[in-house]
C-alpha cells in the first residue's frame, strides 16, 4: 500500500506544480497542455513495478457499466467538439456584440445578463462546454467595450459549476455518479433542483458584493451591427446541440446511453459540415480548426488519474476510506471531502474514487453521500484551478487571451465564493434527504 500511495501523492504534486509552473509549452507556435505529464508518469510506474497490472486498466477503463472513464471522455470530447465549433462559426461573438446591445451602457445589467444566460444554457448543456466557449467571447466583448473582464469570467465561471448541479447532464462527474448508482434523470432533479437554485443564490450575492464597485464603470456602446459569419455552420451546429440535448434528457427512457447520442451528434455535424465543403469544392477549414481546439489533452489526463484511483482501490485504500468517512451526518461528511479531493485529485478522477467509497456505505446514507459527492464535484470546481478540466483549459485560454488573472486571484476568489456556496448546497441536501 505505501509504495501505491508515494507513486500516487509524487505524481499528484508534479500535477499541481505543472499547473502552477508550468501548464503549457510552446512548440512552433503552438501551445501544447503539459500538465498531465506527471500522473501519466506516475500512472506508468504503478503498471511497470507491478501494483497494477494491464489487464485490470483495460478492463476498468472498458467495463460495460452506465458510464466508464472512456465514455465520460467520448462524451465530453464530442460535446466539446459542438460547442466550439458552433464558437468558429461565429454565434458566440454574434451572442456577445447582441449582449453588449440589450446591456446598453450598464455594466450591471450586463453582468446579470450573462449570469442569466450562462446559467440557462448550462442547466442544458455542460458546465465545461459553456466555460470553453463563452471564455474567449467575454474577453472579445470585454475588450470591445473597454471594461475589466475579470468580474465577469468568475460570473461565467461561477455560475456554470453551480447550475451544473441541477441535471445529470451538467456535469460528466454529475453521469458518472449518478449512472452508477442507478439514479434516474428526473430523481435526480427533483433532489437537487432545489439545493442548486439556494447555492446559485448564494454565489450570485457573493459576487456582487465582490465586484459591485468594478460593475460601476460605463460600458463603451457597441460599434456596428451584430452578423453571423455563416448561417449554415451556426444553424447546423445549433440543430445537432439540442436534439443531441433532448434525447440525452430522455436516454434513460428510450435506453440510449448519453455518451453514445454525444458521439453520433458530433459525427453526424462533422459529416454534414464536410458534405457542405464538398457542394462548395472547398477545404473543411471548419471540421480542421474544430478539431485543432479540441481539448485532447484531457484524455492522458483522465485515464492516467483514473489509473491511480485504480491502484488506490486494488491496495485497500478505498476500503479505508469509506470506513474514516462513515458513521457521521453523510451530506457534510462526504460533501466536505469530496469538495477537497475534487482540488486535490481534480473532479473526475474523484468521481470515480468516490463512487467506489460511496458503494460501501449502508442505507440512506448512501443516497445522501452519492448526492453530497455529486456537489462537492460541481462547485468545488471553482475553489483552486485543479478542481476541475474546466479550470486548467480556463486558465489556458485566458493566457492565450492575455488576460491577466493568475492562479492566486483564481484562489482568492474560488475560496470566497466557494465555501458559502458549498455549505448552502449541503443545507439543502440535508433538508431535502
Amino acid at each position: 500500500m505505501l509504495p501505491v500511495i508515494i507513486i500516487s501523492a509524487l505524481g499528484l504534486l508534479g500535477l499541481i506544480a505543472l499547473i502552477f509552473f508550468k501548464p503549457s509549452v510552446i512548440v512552433r507556435g503552438r501551445s501544447f497542455n503539459i500538465y498531465w505529464l506527471a500522473p501519466l508518469l506516475a500512472a506508468v510506474l504503478l503498471i511497470v513495478f507491478g501494483m497494477l497490472d494491464i489487464d485490470t486498466v483495460v478492463l476498468g477503463l472498458t467495463n460495460s457499466s452506465g458510464m466508464n472513464p472512456i465514455k465520460i471522455l467520448v462524451l465530453l470530447i464530442s460535446m466539446t467538439v459542438i460547442s466550439i465549433y458552433l464558437d468558429n462559426a461565429g454565434f458566440f461573438s454574434y451572442i456577445a456584440a447582441r449582449m453588449l446591445r440589450v446591456a446598453g451602457s450598464s455594466c450591471r445589467a450586463l453582468f446579470f445578463l450573462l449570469y442569466a444566460i450562462v446559467s440557462f444554457l448550462t442547466f442544458f448543456t455542460s458546465n465545461d462546454i459553456i466555460v470553453l466557449t463563452f471564455t474567449p467571447f467575454i474577453c472579445y466583448f470585454a475588450r470591445s467595450a473597454k471594461i475589466d473582464p475579470v468580474p465577469f469570467l468568475v460570473c461565467e465561471f461561477v455560475a456554470a459549476n453551480t447550475w451544473s448541479m441541477a441535471l445529470i447532464i451538467g456535469n460528466p462527474t454529475n453521469i458518472y455518479l449518478a449512472s452508477n448508482a442507478g439514479i434516474e434523470f428526473f430523481d435526480y432533479l427533483k433532489t437537487m433542483i432545489l439545493p442548486t437554485l439556494a447555492s446559485a443564490l448564494v454565489s450570485l450575492g457573493i459576487m456582487w458584493l465582490v465586484f459591485r464597485r468594478k460593475l460601476a464603470q460605463p460600458i463603451t456602446p457597441a460599434e456596428g451591427r451584430a452578423k453571423l459569419k455563416n448561417r449554415f455552420h451556426v444553424f447546423t451546429a445549433l440543430f445537432h446541440l439540442v436534439v443531441c440535448i433532448i434525447l440525452m434528457s430522455v436516454s434513460l427512457y428510450i435506453d440510449i446511453p448519453m455518451w453514445l447520442i454525444s458521439l453520433c451528434a458530433c459525427l453526424s455535424l462533422l459529416i454534414c459540415s464536410l458534405l457542405y465543403s464538398a457542394v462548395k469544392r472547398s477545404r473543411p477549414k471548419m471540421i480542421i480548426r474544430t478539431l485543432k481546439r479540441a481539448p485532447w489533452d484531457v484524455v492522458p489526463f483522465v485515464i492516467s488519474m483514473f489509473v491511480i484511483v485504480l491502484a488506490f482501490e486494488r491496495s485497500g485504500m478505498t476500503a479505508r476510506l469509506c470506513a474514516l468517512l462513515s458513521g457521521g451526518p453523510a451530506v457534510f461528511i462526504f460533501g466536505g471531502a469530496s469538495f477537497l479531493s475534487a482540488n486535490l485529485i481534480n473532479n473526475i478522477p474523484m468521481s470515480v474514487l468516490f463512487s467506489s467509497i460511496c458503494g460501501g456505505v449502508s442505507g440512506e446514507a448512501q443516497v445522501q453521500a452519492l448526492y453530497a459527492s455529486i456537489a462537492g464535484s460541481n462547485i468545488g470546481a471553482f475553489l483552486t484551478p485543479i478542481g476541475a478540466i474546466a479550470g486548467i483549459m480556463w486558465m489556458s485560454l485566458l493566457k492565450l487571451q492575455r488576460v491577466e488573472f493568475g492562479y492566486t486571484d483564481f484562489i482568492k476568489y474560488g475560496a470566497i465564493v466557494s465555501l458559502p456556496t458549498m455549505l448552502t448546497a449541503l443545507a439543502g441536501l440535508s433538508a431535502i434527504l
